[in-house]
């Protein structure tokens, strides 16, 4: 995605995106993407397979983006978030044309913290962390 000449969906499609991939990746592997928060760690775990292999972000760029679209989708149905599109200002911010809005008004990139996922592996930028921080429910550790 982001290529000169290539189209990036708006937020009206991104629901329509995430879909799309998940029926292209659940066709061909019994992968539980169901939108629950519990499938954000099989979202991990794909992120962190696509980068263990080697695999320059560039190659793989598609199904970062779609594996953001499903995070993002995650977000707006189990949160209560908004697809939105970015700003001119939040566009140059974030990377990215779009991303969820919360319900307290907070705006997130959910594209690009799974690029950040691929880039860093997700013990250091795990999406479903991601998730229960935005909604308020991480548990912190205690410390003995």
């Amino acid at each position: 995605m982001g290529d000169v000449g290539e189209r990036v969906p708006c937020a009206e499609e991104m629901r329509s995106t995430a879909a799309a991939f998940v029926g292209r990746v659940t066709a061909r592997n019994r992968l539980p993407l169901d939108y629950s928060v519990a499938s954000l760690r099989v979202v991990d775990f794909l992120v962190d397979g696509l980068r263990k292999n080697g695999v320059e972000e560039v190659r793989v760029r598609e199904a970062l983006f779609g594996l953001g679209a499903y995070v993002g989708e995650v977000l707006v149905r189990r949160a209560g978030a908004t697809w939105i599109d970015f700003e001119a200002d939040q566009r140059s911010y974030f990377g990215e044309p779009t991303g969820v809005r919360m319900p307290d008004g907070r705006v997130w990139n959910p594209l690009g913290k799974v690029r950040n996922c691929f880039v860093a592996g997700s013990s250091q930028e795990s999406l479903r962390t991601f998730y229960l921080t935005l909604h308020g429910r991480a548990r912190r550790r205690s410390v003995a």
